[in-house]
Formats: structure tokens, sequence, C-alpha cells
């Protein structure tokens, strides 16, 4: 059998090993021997282990090496150790300038050129300054504040990506002490990094969430509305917030507990309890409609409790590793009592352990079943204890914290995702604070306890630049910029913890506001939601920062207060002042029209709290007015059109529950629009696919912006009536369309003669 990798001895002694997992992505390896340890995102599963064999070519010369699939080449100087990375036509993409170094006892390092015009990206949320990193210098640390959610993922625009494969304390000096170098370091560790070929940063993206995992899909009641009730709250109260929603007609799906929902409040124990006062459920009738959880779930609202954790999480990663290593043939003899130790006197022999918190062989979701069992759909993972240094701690994998903290995070919330997908098949809303490489596939994040302005801003901007498409913040309810961005980003989370963020009490200016924008943020569920299927298949986030939408435009780099959401709906937050990038743009709250490059300074009505600009083109999905997820059918879709040039649009649409459609239970819907000064034509093509409770036909209220009447309307060819089948005002020509009953044909539509305004 050929070999899946190659190992390059080298001159001074020392092993490169070159691996080709893709067809554009090389994992590199450098050692004193070629028995590599495994890394440990690599053995708790984090980081994908199966690849299919990859063809490659290999050329050895006496000075170097050269490893090459069709799409890219690796080339090993035998004399140092240092690599060159090619794309496949033999293009340059990155070279290491000095010889890597690499040592389990003193940590490794490595340098690479940087071009004169080159621009690097990445990092996550390891800084709020930025979204370019060149010039910057990175500690790599998962920290409170300062560093929540740092991913050792750095990207070029000259068609590089590098992922560094390291759990342990390291660096990144992209250019700050040498303006033409960056350097990665660490003071443990050996040196193991998967080098990525991309023609754009779609393509970076999608090979780095080859590796680490694509970001998942949450539930789609997720993406509405989370609210958290004051800390002080109890079961009376809560519902009383829930039902104040309803009567206010302000749609919400997620309602949140802080900590005082336990008996001992900041419970980290695997013992915790409703507190018996506040919470009360009779122990006679723990489960079931009678319960507050069940007073909940009729009002249409999902139940999210806040947690901590200090577990030791490493014995069931562990576990977990020794049965994959089983199943592959890999299996480890266990360490059991020495022959000689016949004397077997168990108080002496059995061992003690200074952690009293952790149950070893309990998973930590475990003693969180009960509670999923009483309907408890969403954790709240808060950053203590995943952010807190453990100095001195042995952590049950023999690993000492060094290693382990940058990893807790992410190996946390990934047995909360997976002991919840594992105890119901359902979908689970976690979200978290904290994390690093691979957190994408496990849960959903919110800024921490930063607030709601700019700077969280770019703090999920820089996740999503990092392939994590499910970020969010806290919500600032008492200004209109705040409303204005809170709604308008993934998913939204007004959280009261101990302040009064009620909408009900915003007074008389800001409440019609919050509730203006909650219900327009579910009318574009539908966007936003096949937005979070195209992230989930691609890794392209649902807010794109502007470098990542429009990576030739020399202005985007700078612009950290604005962003695409979806793929045509440009936002800007906690300014006025907007750059549209090439192209024709409509300003969404007075349909006045602009054409770009061009910087404006954006009219915002008083009844709204920032700019938004539509992508002339643009297809825009609606659910009708709701409470909450599920309150009415879709059977009926709107469809707001704003006809420029060659334009489309997919709309997915799922069970939004469970994990079936990972399996292909999806329908897919395309809608293409052309228009020119003769006409506007709109192909809505069959649905594709199917999948629970799909509705059996759709309808189509069809809002089409256009400059003028039409002189005609056809449907499937046929001449419309005016004012009984279509009718124009203000701007917009409005009709319903009806899909095929057997769905074996296109709906087309032309609107003769009618200018499109661009």
């Amino acid at each position: 059998m050929k070999e899946r990798h190659v190992d390059v001895p080298l001159h001074h002694g020392g092993i490169v090993r070159v691996e080709p997992v893709s067809e554009r992505i090389f994992r590199i390896r450098l050692g004193t021997h070629t028995r590599f340890a495994e890394a440990a995102l690599v053995k708790y599963g984090v980081v994908r282990s199966e690849w299919a064999p990859v063809p490659f070519e290999l050329e050895e010369r006496e000075d170097a090496v050269t490893i090459r699939t069709v799409e890219a080449a690796v080339t090993v100087s035998r004399g140092d150790g240092r690599v060159t990375f090619s794309d496949g036509d033999g293009l340059e993409l990155l070279r290491e300038t000095e010889s890597p170094n690499s040592s389990a006892e003193s940590g490794f390092a490595a340098e690479f050129s940087l071009a004169d015009d080159e621009k690097l990206y990445g990092l996550g949320d390891e800084s709020r300054v930025g979204l370019q990193k060149r010039g910057h210098r990175a500690k790599m640390w998962v920290k409170n504040v300062d560093c929540y959610s740092p991913i050792p993922f750095l990207y070029s625009n000259k068609g590089w990506g590098l992922f560094l494969n390291t759990t342990w304390r390291h660096f990144f000096d992209l250019g700050h002490s040498k303006p033409d170098r960056w350097r990665l370091f660490a003071r443990n560790g050996e040196l193991d990094y998967y080098l990525i070929a991309g023609k754009d940063y779609g393509q970076l993206l999608d090979g780095y969430t080859d590796i680490t995992g694509k970001p998942q899909m949450l539930p789609i009641w997720a993406y509405g509305l989370t609210f958290v009730c004051n800390q002080q709250a109890n079961a009376r109260e809560m519902l009383d917030d829930a039902m104040s929603f309803r009567r206010e007609g302000i749609p919400c799906d997620l309602i949140g507990l802080e900590p005082g929902w336990m008996e001992k409040n900041y419970d980290y124990s695997t013992g915790k309890k409703w507190h018996p006062d506040r919470f009360y459920i009779p122990g006679w009738a723990p489960v079931g409609q009678q319960t507050f959880v069940g007073a909940l779930e009729r009002l249409g609202f999902k139940l999210s409790l806040w947690l901590c954790s200090d577990y030791d999480i490493t014995y069931h990663e562990e576990k977990l590793a020794g049965e994959r290593a089983q199943a592959s043939g890999n299996e480890q003899e266990s360490g059991d009592y020495h022959p000689d130790d016949f004397e077997q006197d168990l108080r002496a022999h059995a061992p003690v352990y200074m952690d009293q918190l952790t149950k070893r062989d309990e998973p930590w979701f475990r003693h969180l079943t009960p509670f999923v069992d009483q309907g408890v759909k969403a954790f709240k993972m808060d950053g203590a204890r995943q952010v807190n240094e453990h100095p001195d701690r042995k952590w049950g994998n023999g690993m000492d914290d060094e290693e382990m903290h940058n990893a807790y995070p992410v190996l946390l919330n990934k047995q909360m995702h997976e002991g919840f997908r594992e105890h119901g098949g359902l979908r689970p809303m976690i979200y978290t604070s904290g994390g690093y490489a691979g957190i994408q596939r496990y849960a959903a994040t919110w800024a921490g306890d930063t607030g709601g302005g700019p700077k969280p801003l770019v703090s999920m901007l820089a996740h999503g630049m990092t392939g994590h498409a499910n970020a969010s913040c806290d919500m600032d309810v008492f200004t209109p910029q705040g409303i204005h961005f809170g709604f308008l980003q993934p998913w939204s989370q007004v959280n009261s913890w101990a302040y009064w963020r009620h909408p009900w009490l915003l007074g008389e200016n800001l409440l019609p506001m919050f509730k203006a924008y909650a219900k327009l943020r579910y009318r574009l569920l539908p966007y936003i939601y096949s937005a979070a299927h195209v992230a989930a298949q691609t890794a392209m986030p649902i807010i794109r920062a502007m470098p990542l939408a429009y990576p030739d435009d020399p202005r985007c780099d700078e612009l950290t207060q604005q962003y695409m959401f979806g793929p045509s709906m440009l936002v800007a937050a906690f300014t006025n002042e907007v750059h549209l990038p090439e192209g024709e743009w409509i300003d969404y709250w007075s349909g006045e029209r602009y054409v770009g490059p061009a910087d404006v300074t954006a009219d915002v009505p008083g009844d709204r709290g920032g700019p938004l600009f539509i992508k002339a083109g643009a297809i825009l999905p609606l659910w009708p007015e709701m409470d909450y997820v599920g309150h009415k059918p879709v059977d009926t879709i709107g469809l707001h059109l704003y006809p420029h040039g060659s334009s489309e649009f997919t709309l997915y649409e799922d069970d939004g529950t469970t994990f079936r459609y990972a399996g292909g239970e999806i329908a897919v819907t395309r809608i293409t629009s052309e228009a020119d000064d003769r006409e506007i034509r709109i192909v809505i093509e069959p649905r594709e696919g199917c999948y629970e409770n799909m509705p059996e036909q759709r309808s189509f209220e069809l809002g089409i912006h256009a400059g003028a009447a039409p002189s005609e309307v056809l449907l499937q060819g046929r001449r419309l009536d005016s004012g009984k089948d279509w009718h124009y005002a203000d701007g917009i020509i409005r009709l319903t369309v009806h899909e095929a009953a057997d769905r074996s044909h296109s709906i087309e539509l032309r609107c003769l003669s009618a200018l499109s305004g661009c």
C-alpha cells in the first residue's frame, strides 16, 4: 500500500513529515524521529483524522523533496527543513525564511516571508482592534475579555492559509518585529500545522473548516430572539416576562435563566437542582405540562439555563479516544495493578483524588439530562471557569494547564453539543463566550460580558473570518443604535442579568423601535436561515466582514462598523458614515438609490437606529409576521425582489430541529431574476427535496421593486389583469403566484416595459 505521507530526513538531523490530506491541504510536522505524538485536537476528535487517500507525485532531489498534488505542492529543503508552498500552477504562495525548530521540551518556531502588498486575516476573537492583522503581535491564550476565543488560523490575500495544530500557549508575530516576515512560536510542543491553498478567501475558509469542521446549524428558533431574565426572577416572574412578550406583540422564542435558578448559586457540581422556592417543581410530577417549563412551551417559548463548569472533562475525552482507537485497531494497553501487587489492601491501592468535583466515570452532560427531559432546550455556558487559568492543575489526561487551557472551552462545548444530540436527537442551542479551534462545530458564541457596542462587533466579524457563523453579543437596548445592531446579527440576545432590559420598560420612543426591529428580524428568518445553510456547507458566515465580501476594495480593511448581513444586505452600526462598494445600492428605509464605490452619510429615520442598504439584484424571502417560530404555517412566502442585471437566491428549508438536514432532508428553491430596460423576468424553480412536515404546496407573495408600472405582466406566458391579478403602488409590483401541485415546472413571470430604476 502506498504511504499516505512522506518523511524527509534533514542533513542536520530531524524529520519533516508531509502528508497531503486533500488536493489543496498538506499537514506538516517537524520532529526528531518518525514517532510523532498525536496532537490533542486530533486525538479528541476536534481536528479531522480520517481523510480519503490523495494521489500525489514525489520528486526527490539531492537538496530538496517536492510532494505535489493537482492543486498544490510542498517542497522541503533537505539541508535545513525550510518549506515552500506553491499552487497547482507552480506559483509560490508561502516560503519559510529560516530553519524551523521543534522540540517537545523547548517548543517550536517557524518564520515565513511577507510580500510588500500582502494582507493577513484570521486569529478569531483574539483581539478587537481590527481585521487586517499585518503588523500585529498576538498571544494565543484564552483569557477573559482580552482573548475569549483565539483561533490559530491565519490566511493571506496571496492564496494561502495556515492552521497551527496546537493547544499550547503560542504566539504570532505578523510583521511586527520584522516588517517583511511573520513568525509563529511556542515554548512547548512540536511544530504541527496545515497549509491550505485557495483561489479566494472562500476556498481558504472552506479548507480550514474541512480540517476543524463546518459551522453547525442551530435550531431555527435560535435564530429568533433570546431574552435572559433578571437574575432575581422566579418562575412566576419568568412566566410574566413571557406573557409580556405575547401581550406586546414582540416575537421571541427563547427565555433564559441566570445562575439563580439553582438551589446553590453558581453551582459547579453535578448535583445541581432547581431552587426549591423560586423554581419549585413537585417531586411527584417533575415532568409535564403542569410545570413552569410546560407553561412556557404552551406560550411558544423554549427554556435556557445558565451553567458554569470546572469539571475535568478529559476523562470522558480519553474514554472516547480509546473507543476510536479500538475501533480502528490501535487499542492501547490499559494500566492495571502490577502482578506483584498480590496483597490487595483496597484502602491502600484505591486512588485518592484532589479533584472532589469530577466523577471520573460520568460525562459532564449526564447530570444535565433530567433538565433536558423536563423540557430545557438550551444552555448558556458562562466564561467561568472555561477562561480561567489553572496553573497548578494536573488534568485527568495527564496534561498540565499549559497544554489543556486553550483546549478546555472547545472540548467542554463539544461534550455539551454531542451529549444533547445523543440524548434526544435534536440540535442543541449551546452558547458560550470561550472558544478555540473547532468551536464553530459545537456552539454559538456571544461576545462575553462586554456589552453590545463597536468592539463586540469586531469580535463577531473576526469570528466570521475564521469560519464561525453563529456569533452574537448582548444587545444594548437603551440606544437606537444598539437595537439596530442587536437585531441584525446571526442570532439576537437581550440579557437583563442584574438589570432591567425588558422591552416594555424602554419607554414610548424605544419600545416601538424595538418591536419594529423584532418583527423585521422574524420576517427575515428564511433569509437568515438560508445564509446559515450556506455557512454549514461552505463556512461563508452569516455576517461577512467587508474584506471577506469585497476583497478587492482597498477601503474594506478599515471598515469595522459595517458588514454584509447575508449576501444582499449591508448593515452599518454605531455610525451613519457608510462605504458602499462597487455596484448599486438601495437605502432600505427611504428607497433612495446609490452607485458605488461611494462614501455616503446615511439619512436614518428617527424611528430607526442605523443605516441598512440592499444590494441591487437582491431577492429577499420573507415570512409572515408571527410571535414565534412555528406560530403560523409558512405555506406562503413573501419575496421582495430588487431587479438589476442577473441575480439569484437559493432558499433553504428543513425541519428546523433535527440533524436530518445533514443527511439530505432539505428542500431547495432557486429563484432567479433578469432585468433590463425592456423587461423583468423572474423564475421560481420547483422545490427540490423534502423534509418532514414540509408544506405540500407553496405560494409566493411577490413585491417587485420597479421604477415604473409595467405595461404588461405575463405569468407562464399568459397576460394578467392589472388591478385584479396584480397592482402597482409606491414603486412596487405586487402579485401572488402559486407553485404547481406536482412541482413539475417553474413559475415564470415577465413584467414588460417596466423600468427597474437601475
